[in-house]
């Protein structure tokens, strides 16, 4: 008997074999699985349902996997895991630049698949209880408040994925202390290695666009050499 475990997943893929697979295996795992065949198949069932993680192959005929993350970040923070049969780290980097959470090589073992799954629906910041004290951090005009895990400019909520929220969590507990590149690949919970802490690098320029003024020159979010980076908060 498997466990429920409350989640909401859309596979796309145009490989009507491997979205049966993985919707099966998924569902067996207790996820509630919808499935889509191209881009276009997945936009209609963003409009309509709402989905915990994306699960989105990067080869597809007419709009591809990078493209259609790129178009979601617009206005979806849903986490987004990549399936990509490309060996090549430039590849993967440029889902991670488009906004994707993680990414997967081709070929994998499903129970790898649950696993990073798994991974990112943890970092997903959960409801928190009411406060009447929101603690806050200030950042010139951006406002992180600790209480809910929430970026805001103003009365505008700013959009996190998964992965920034975890970033922000992590800087926001020591402030104006640097944390390694190696500290924050395994508070990811990802595997170690020199292509992970460039992925890193990748999410600390997402991240920095929706903080700084100047992403190019940052003020909040700095470089520390040698030690890794460091949220200066005013």
């Amino acid at each position: 008997m498997f466990e429920t475990v409350d989640a909401h997943i859309l596979i796309v893929d145009d490989d009507e074999r491997i979205r049966g697979l993985l919707q099966k295996f998924l569902s067996r795992n207790g996820y509630w699985v919808s499935a889509a065949r191209d881009a276009g198949h997945a936009r209609r069932l963003l409009k309509g349902l709402e989905f915990d993680l994306i699960v989105l192959d990067v080869m597809m005929p007419g709009e591809d996997g990078v493209s259609l993350t790129r178009s979601l970040r617009e206005h979806l923070s849903t986490p987004i895991l990549l399936l990509t049969a490309k060996g090549d780290a430039e590849d993967r980097i440029a889902g991670l630049e488009a906004g994707a959470d993680d990414y997967l090589p081709k070929p994998f073992e499903p129970k790898e698949l649950l696993l990073r799954i798994n991974a990112i629906l943890r970092r997903v910041p959960k409801p928190a209880v009411e406060s009447d004290i929101p603690k806050t951090l200030q950042m010139g005009h951006i406002r992180y408040d600790l209480t809910r895990g929430e970026l805001w400019q103003g009365a505008e909520m700013i959009r996190l994925t998964a992965t920034e929220s975890t970033l922000m969590k992590i800087f926001s507990a020591s402030p104006h202390k640097p944390v390694s590149r190696t500290k924050l690949v395994e508070d990811l919970g990802r595997d170690k290695g020199q292509a992970q802490e460039r992925a890193i690098d990748v999410q600390i320029t997402r991240l920095r666009r929706k903080l700084e003024t100047d992403p190019k020159s940052p003020r909040y979010l700095q470089t520390v050499r040698g030690s890794g980076y460091m949220l200066a908060p005013d």
